[in-house]
């Protein structure tokens, strides 16, 4: 009983190794942990009998709803002959909660392993493609089975060479022995897809046609399919921006009186330091101290940096910036989003605020840096010389997309676009907005496209060049 409340309240750290006694004498021995639920569902790697097992420990009080739920799912991929690791045991842990152990598969990756080591990849390149394609008939034959996955990613779908294994029953629905209904099945399907980034949109036809392929039997329409798509990527970015300000999987966050730190959770062990104490950068590089802002950069183990504080000025500043998120709180939300869209910006790794309670004082941004020139060092205060090709298709694509998506910069000058030699990445996102209304967005991209224009001589080839290709509103 005492095992099952430690494990409750180790909180994201359970110890290894564990060892479990079983009700039918047998002791399960947890070797590692893959995925820990604080307090409600710990995964890892195991031995049972001497084999290698996966381990699900369900501890969450008060009941067994989810292993059930386990249960359930893999017996319905199980009855109409989806792979899925076997079940090797089941049963209840002494002082609450349930485990289950099924066969562990070797020499496999996810989906999402396989999707992430072929990045980047151009849009609808092998082998990306064929990773996706991989996907989408798994789906179609749960589909045509009446089976539905409801927590849709590919990191649910494991590769052991050509063979495709459907792993996380708790997240498997039957819908009895019939195909799955229309709008139910466009919507799985869009959840999958929804988590593509943009530029793969013009794939749906063929991923829809690979999924019509192994379930012929449902008409979807293209169209709706790509409708879906976007109502999901929407709802699956509002939902990521809230977790940024959250303690989660994802991310570290530490509230208190005084301060607010965020920071992403696989960075928050290497980042602390800097957390604790921001200012301490200011001793490496200073690239800017300005009245609002000072920023720096500065060494973090082998990589580098950059700092960027924003600055109280005086009593009067503060009046109006005290009772509304900070600067460093808006340029955290807007990197993500650029990232979550496909659309390049170094990474965040830190945001803190100061505090009075709920005032809001100085706050600091810690991003990666990024290599590269800036455009107007790149392309010359002149202009008399045109980019090269691989810049101008760089720069239209990221132009492109913030079209696409609605999102104005704010402050679109060159040297807030940096090219690193493979993408334009975008910096300075103090006062970047993404737009639900028509009339606003056509605002605020004509003075976007104008201010980035105005960077070189009117007559000069690159802003003719610029006029020329940007996109319209």
């Amino acid at each position: 009983m005492k095992q099952v409340k430690m494990l409750r309240k180790a909180g994201r750290r359970p110890p290894l190794p564990l060892h479990l006694q079983l009700q039918d004498g047998r002791k399960l021995h947890v070797i590692g942990w893959l995925r820990v639920l604080p307090g409600k569902r710990l995964v890892g790697e195991g031995r049972l009998d001497g084999e290698k097992v996966l381990v699900k420990l369900f501890i969450a009080a008060p009941g067994p709803r989810h292993f059930e739920r386990e249960l359930r799912g893999i017996e319905a991929l199980a009855r109409v002959g989806v792979a899925t690791p076997e079940v090797l045991a089941t049963g209840a842990l002494a002082g609450g909660g349930c485990f289950l152990a099924t066969r562990f598969v070797d020499d496999a990756q996810t989906l999402q392993a396989q999707w992430e080591a072929a990045q980047p990849a151009l849009p609808g390149t092998e082998p990306a493609l064929d990773i996706i394609c991989r996907a989408v008939k798994a789906v179609a034959e749960l589909h045509q089975h009446g089976l539905l996955q409801t927590d849709m990613h590919l990191g649910n779908f494991l590769a052991q060479g050509e063979q495709l294994w459907v792993i996380d029953g708790d997240a498997i629905e039957s819908h009895g022995d019939t195909c799955l209904p229309g709008p139910v099945a466009l919507h799985n399907l869009a959840l999958l897809l929804g988590q593509l980034p943009p530029e793969w949109d013009a794939c749906q036809p063929r991923l829809l046609a690979t999924y019509l392929h192994v379930h012929p039997a449902r008409s979807l329409a293209a169209d709706q399919l790509a409708s879906e798509v976007r109502k999901v990527r929407q709802r699956r970015l509002a939902d990521f921006l809230g977790k940024a300000l959250r303690d989660c999987t994802l991310f570290s966050v530490r509230r208190s009186w005084t301060r607010f730190v965020a920071a992403p959770r696989d960075e928050a062990s290497r980042m602390s330091n800097l957390l604790d104490d921001p200012d301490s950068a200011f001793t490496g590089v200073l690239l800017k101290d300005g009245g609002s802002s000072t920023v720096a950069r500065t060494e973090l183990g082998p990589d580098l940096v950059v700092v960027k504080r924003y600055n109280i000025k005086g009593f009067t500043h503060w009046l109006k910036r005290f009772w509304r998120p900070s600067r460093a709180w808006h340029s955290w939300l807007a990197a993500h989003r650029l990232r979550f869209l496909g659309i390049a910006t170094p990474r965040p790794l830190g945001m803190v605020e100061q505090r009075f309670g709920p005032l809001r004082g100085r706050a600091w941004l810690i991003t990666e840096h990024c290599d590269g020139q800036d455009l107007l060092a790149v392309l010359g205060p002149a202009g008399d010389t045109l980019p090269d090709p691989a810049l101008q298709e760089a720069l239209l694509q990221t132009t492109r997309a913030l079209v696409a998506q609605r999102i104005s910069h704010g402050d679109f000058k060159a040297t807030n676009l940096i090219w690193n030699g493979d993408e334009v990445v975008l910096i300075d996102l103090d006062a970047l907005q993404a737009h639900s209304r028509t009339g606003s967005w056509v605002k605020a991209w004509q003075r976007d496209r104008a201010r980035l224009i105005r960077n070189w001589p009117a007559a000069s080839p690159v802003a003719r060049w610029l006029d020329e290709q940007l996109p319209p509103a």
